[in-house]
């Protein structure tokens, strides 16, 4: 007892000597020392990370499903989140190019290189996202349309759509500026500037909704300042130049080659994350189709908390992003892979407690969102069966952003339009209308879907060419 009782303590000191040290963040060089240590310091803030990149959608949900038409506000929140899903994958895309070239060139020990990257990545951002803003302001009424939204929503939900649709420059950096970081090994950065948006949005969301009287479109207002503030935090400690990365304005004039040469990886990230996120779109539709205002507000509920539970395990997966573009531009090729697996082994761990709390509180999880029994009752059955490829996503999720990290981003591209499109929409389709089932059938193709990408992604890793790509 004597000698267990110093070892034990000691070992608590350790970890929460670490914990503190990944939460207040700092230059780490990852190319050497413990990989169980460099997942760690990376995982822990990055998780915190994502976990208040999902809160944003949770609070808009919780707040506007206590509206006296709940059903129309919850079903204009989720359908406008589906279209805004794109413009994520264009942030997610641009900050994936990021990670992946200021990782590298932070494992080559060129931080000038490094610092000039992260800008030009910004330079891109600003000027499509001009463009989206302007059309995606403007279509709002027509975009809620193509969703297949009732017309209550579309008369109720426009203001609301507008705003978010006009906010995607500000989302764009939100995600990208935390790419650059991530990728500079300080995800702490990245971790408290969501924090702070989202602290922002939960004062803000009930003031403006209930307090000013501004309904749904209150929702909207927070989120935005809420992220705007966020957005501000990151530009501060960007310039601040006390870190790795010692930017400059004079950074951002367009460097055409190397706007190429992010593009180059940028791109496919983009289209595999649209491939994504339009295969949810169009599951959207079907079960709007088939189960009408309620079944889509269930569904809905149901991918919030979905995605709740798995932008964890992907701020986890970020953290091999890192590692492999860090530790391949120090040519450190097996220290690299056994960086992914040691990720992987946490990402099961977590994936596997979610899995088992969806299956037994899926019913108390959808009530804590909508008081519509209806609502309530279809979002606990989609959770409780897509709960079960939770883990073989989180394999996945981890393998996906090695490829990520290492430059491959065509890879990820190909598995995701094989996985999503070719298989989780087809059988979806199948099942909800040759079938018949219904929603129940598209609830049931998400989960096989993991299991047949997870499979696969595994495959293409151990065939090891994301090594030999040249960022």
């Amino acid at each position: 007892m004597t000698t267990f009782q110093p070892a034990a303590t000691g070992k608590l000191t350790k970890i929460f000597s670490l914990i503190k040290q990944a939460l207040k963040g700092g230059n780490h060089d990852f190319t050497v020392g413990s990989i169980r240590r460099a997942v760690l310091l990376l995982a822990i803030p990055m998780m915190l990370e994502m976990v208040m990149e999902s809160v944003f959608a949770l609070v808009d949900l919780f707040f506007v499903g206590h509206l006296q038409n709940s059903t129309y506000a919850i079903q204009t929140v989720s359908l406008t989140e589906s279209v805004l899903a794109i413009i994520y994958s264009l942030a997610i895309g641009l900050s994936m190019a990021a990670t992946a070239v200021v990782a590298r060139r932070v494992g080559e020990h060129d931080t000038v290189a490094a610092s000039k990257a992260g800008m030009q990545t910004i330079t891109i951002a600003l000027i499509i996202n001009l463009i989206i803003g302007v059309l995606g302001f403007y279509y709002a009424p027509q975009i809620l349309a193509f969703m297949k939204a009732d017309p209550e929503t579309i008369r109720e939900g426009t203001a609301f759509t507008r705003i978010m649709m006009g906010e995607t420059i500000i989302i764009v950096l939100l995600f990208l500026i935390n790419g650059i970081f991530r990728g500079a090994g300080n995800a702490a950065i990245a971790m408290r500037s969501l924090w702070l948006a989202n602290i922002a949005n939960i004062i803000l969301c009930p003031l403006c909704i209930n307090v000013f009287g501004l309904g749904l479109t209150g929702a909207a207002v927070a989120t935005t300042i809420g992220r705007g503030t966020g957005v501000c935090y990151q530009l501060y400690h960007l310039f601040k130049g006390k870190g790795t990365l010692k930017v400059r304005l004079s950074y951002m004039r367009p460097h055409w080659e190397q706007i190429k040469a992010i593009l180059k990886i940028a791109i496919p990230g983009i289209i595999q994350f649209i491939i994504a996120s339009c295969s949810f779109i169009f599951l959207a539709r079907i079960v709007a189709g088939a189960s009408g205002a309620v079944g889509s507000a269930g569904y809905q509920t149901a991918l919030r908390l979905l995605m709740f539970f798995l932008l964890p395990a992907w701020g986890m997966s970020n953290a091999a992003a890192t590692l492999v573009g860090q530790n391949l531009g120090a040519k450190q090729f097996e220290r690299a892979e056994e960086s992914v697996f040691k990720t992987m082994r946490y990402n099961v761990m977590y994936m596997a407690c979610v899995t088992i709390l969806s299956l037994v509180a899926s019913g108390y999880l959808s009530a804590f969102f909508t008081n519509n029994a209806e609502v309530k009752h279809i979002s606990a059955i989609a959770l409780r069966i897509m709960s079960l490829g939770f883990v073989f996503y989180g394999i996945a999720m981890v393998m996906m952003s090695a490829f990520n990290g290492a430059g491959d981003t065509w890879a990820t591209t190909k598995l995701n339009f094989i996985g999503f499109w070719l298989f989780q929409v087809t059988l979806a389709y199948i099942l909800a209308n040759t079938f018949k089932w219904g929603s129940t059938g598209v609830f049931i193709a998400i989960p096989i879907a993991y299991i047949f990408i997870s499979l696969a992604s595994y495959w293409l890793f151990k065939r090891g060419n994301w090594k030999k790509v040249k960022v």
